[in-house]
C-alpha cells in the first residue's frame, strides 16, 4: 500500500490539518468578546461624536440666532426713539421740546424697555435713567466714559458689574445742548437660557449613550453569537467526533461564516468517513489473499520443483487479484473527490459503438446494439465507458455462450440512458440492492470471479454524473442495468456546433 501514490492519504495528516484548522478557528473565535467590546466602543464613539457634532452645530446656530435677535431688539428701540424724536411734542405745553433734559425725561417715561433691556440718557453733566433702571450700570463711570467718547453715536459690547451687555447710542441735539440716548441689552440671561437648554441636552445625551451602550452590547452579542457557537463547537470537536453542527439563524455575514464552518465540517466528516471506508475495505479485501500467500510460503518446500511452480502460479494469481482490488478501491476513493470526472462534449452514439467493440473481447456471446442514441451530452466519456464495460463483464460472468448481451443508449433532451441487457439467469428481487454494495457478489459467483467492487464503481460513476443506476431483472429471463444521467446539452444544437467546428478545421 505504501507504493500506491494515487490512493487517499492516511488519517493522521488529515487529522493534523483538522486540528490545526480548528485551533485557528478557536483562536479567532476567542476574540469574540474583544470584538464585541471594540464594536461597542466604535458605536459609542461614533454616536458620541455625532451627538457632539450635532449639539455643537445647533449651539453655534442658536447662539447666532440669539445675537441676531438682540441686534434686532436694539435696532427696534433705536427706531422707536428716532420716531419719537421726530414726531413727539412736550406734553406740558403741546409744543416742541426746548430742553434736552425734558426730551430725555419724557422719552424715558414713555418708552418701556423689553425684558433684559434698559434705557439711559447722557447729558454733559448728568445721567438720566428710567424708573427702576439698573443703577449699577447707569452709575458706572467706565461705561459713561465709553459711550460719551463717541458723541456721534456708537454700538458695541461691555462687561458691566450687572453682566455682559450690548448697547447702541443715538446722538440728540436740542438747541445748543447735545446728549446721547442709549439702548442697553443684557445678553447673559438670553445666553443662560441657551446654556441651560444644552445642559439638559447633554444630560439626555448621556442617558441616550447609556441606552445605546446597552442596546449595542446586546445587538453585538446577538450578531456575534454564531462566532461563539463556532468557538464552542470547535472546543467540543475531536478527531473522532465531527457530528456537531452550528444552528444558524439569519442571512448576514456572520451567519454565512457559521454556514461555511458547517460546510467545512461536512467535508471533513466525509473525508474521514471515506478514509475509514477505504481502510475497512482494504483490510476486508486484502486480509484473505495475504493470509493465503503467507500460508503457502510458510509451507512451501523449495526442494519440490513441481510444488514450487504450483505455489508460484497460485501466489501470482492472488497478487493479481490484490492488485485489481487495490485499483478498484482507489477508483471508489477517487469517486468522492471533485476532480473524479473530466467532463467534455460526448457523442453518446459513438460511445455506444466503442463500448460494444471493447466488450466483444470479454467473451464469446451474442453481442449486439439494441438502440443507439443520436445525441450529445456533457459527461466523462472514459468513466461512462468504464461503467458500461464493467456491466458487460458482469453479464459475461453470469451468462452462457448461447446467451445475448445487448448494449444500448437513448436520450430525450433531458436525460441520457445507457444500458447493458443480457438473457442470463437474472437476479432475485431481494438481491437487487445488495449487489451494489462493496464486496457483494451475485448468487453463484465465486470469490475468484472478482473483487465485488464492480457494481459499486458503476454506481459511483453514475452518481458522480448526478444520475443513478437501476436494475431491472426477471429471474430466469435476464437482467438489465440502466445508467441514467442528465444530458445538459440539446442534442441537435450540440451536434451541429461540433460538426461546424470540424468542418472549419478541415477547411
Amino acid at each position: 500500500m505504501r507504493g500506491i501514490d494515487s490512493g487517499p492519504t492516511t488519517g493522521r495528516p488529515v487529522a493534523q490539518r483538522l486540528v490545526s484548522r480548528l485551533r485557528a478557528v478557536r483562536t479567532a473565535a476567542d476574540l469574540t468578546r474583544s470584538v464585541r467590546a471594540r464594536i461597542l466602543a466604535w458605536v459609542l464613539l461614533l454616536t458620541a461624536l455625532g451627538m457632539a457634532g450635532a449639539a455643537g452645530t445647533a449651539y453655534v446656530l442658536e447662539r447666532q440666532r440669539v445675537d441676531l435677535r438682540i441686534e434686532r431688539a436694539l435696532q427696534q428701540e433705536v427706531s422707536e426713539f428716532t420716531e419719537f424724536r421726530r414726531s413727539a411734542v412736550d406734553p406740558a405745553d403741546g409744543g416742541q421740546f426746548t430742553s434736552l433734559d425734558r426730551l430725555f425725561e419724557v422719552a424715558l417715561r414713555r418708552n418701556v424697555a423689553d425684558h433684559h433691556q434698559t434705557l439711559a440718557a447722557y447729558l454733559p453733566d448728568q445721567t438720566l435713567a428710567p424708573v427702576g433702571g439698573t443703577l449699577a450700570l447707569h452709575g458706572d463711570p467706565e461705561f459713561r466714559a465709553l459711550v460719551t467718547a463717541s458723541p456721534d453715536g456708537s454700538s458695541g459690547s461691555y462687561q458691566s458689574a450687572a453682566g455682559h451687555i450690548r448697547y447702541s447710542t443715538i446722538p440728540v441735539t436740542v438747541g445748543q445742548q447735545r446728549g446721547l440716548f442709549a439702548v442697553v441689552y443684557f445678553t447673559e440671561p438670553e445666553q443662560a437660557e441657551l446654556t441651560e437648554v444644552f445642559q439638559v441636552y447633554a444630560a439626555v445625551a448621556v442617558g441616550a449613550l447609556a441606552v445605546v451602550a446597552l442596546a449595542g452590547w446586546l445587538a453585538a452579542g446577538r450578531l456575534l453569537r454564531p462566532i461563539r457557537d463556532v468557538r464552542q463547537t470547535a472546543q467540543q470537536i475531536s478527531e473522532t467526533d465531527l457530528a456537531r453542527r452550528i444552528v444558524v439563524h439569519g442571512n448576514d455575514d456572520v451567519s454565512s461564516l457559521a454556514r461555511t464552518f458547517n460546510a467545512m465540517l461536512d467535508r471533513l466528516e466525509e473525508a474521514f468517513a471515506t478514509q475509514r471506508r477505504f481502510l475497512d475495505d482494504a483490510g476486508h479485501e486484502l486480509r484473505t489473499p495475504i493470509t493465503i500467500v503467507r500460508g503457502h510460503l510458510e509451507l512451501l518446500n523449495t526442494a519440490e520443483a513441481e510444488e514450487t511452480a504450483e505455489v508460484r502460479d497460485l501466489l501470482l494469481d492472488e497478487l493479481d487479484r490484490m492488485s485489481r482490488s487495490v485499483e478498484d478501491l482507489i477508483v471508489l476513493a477517487k469517486s468522492e473527490r471533485p476532480d473524479f470526472l473530466r467532463t467534455d462534449l460526448v457523442d453518446i452514439g459513438k460511445l455506444t459503438d466503442v463500448v460494444l467493440d471493447k466488450a466483444r473481447a470479454l467473451g464469446d456471446r451474442s453481442w449486439r446494439i439494441d438502440r443507439r442514441a443520436d445525441a450529445w451530452a456533457v459527461a466523462d466519456g472514459q468513466r461512462l465507458t468504464q461503467a458500461l464495460v464493467q456491466l458487460a463483464e458482469n453479464a459475461v460472468k453470469f451468462t452462457r455462450p448461447s446467451d445475448q448481451v445487448v448494449i444500448g443508449s437513448s436520450a430525450d433532451g433531458h436525460t441520457v440512458q445507457l444500458w447493458v441487457r443480457d438473457t442470463g439467469p437474472g437476479i432475485a428481487p431481494e438481491d437487487a440492492e445488495r449487489i451494489f454494495d462493496r464486496f457483494e457478489r451475485g448468487p453463484g459467483a465465486a470469490r475468484s470471479d472478482g473483487s465485488g467492487l464492480g457494481l459499486a464503481i458503476v454506481r459511483a460513476i453514475a452518481e458522480a454524473h448526478g444520475g443513478s443506476v437501476i436494475l431491472e431483472s426477471t429471474p430466469g429471463v435476464g437482467a438489465m442495468f440502466l445508467l441514467r444521467i442528465p444530458q445538459a446539452v440539446v442534442p441537435v444544437v450540440a451536434r451541429s456546433v461540433a460538426q461546424a467546428t470540424a468542418e472549419e478545421v478541415v477547411l
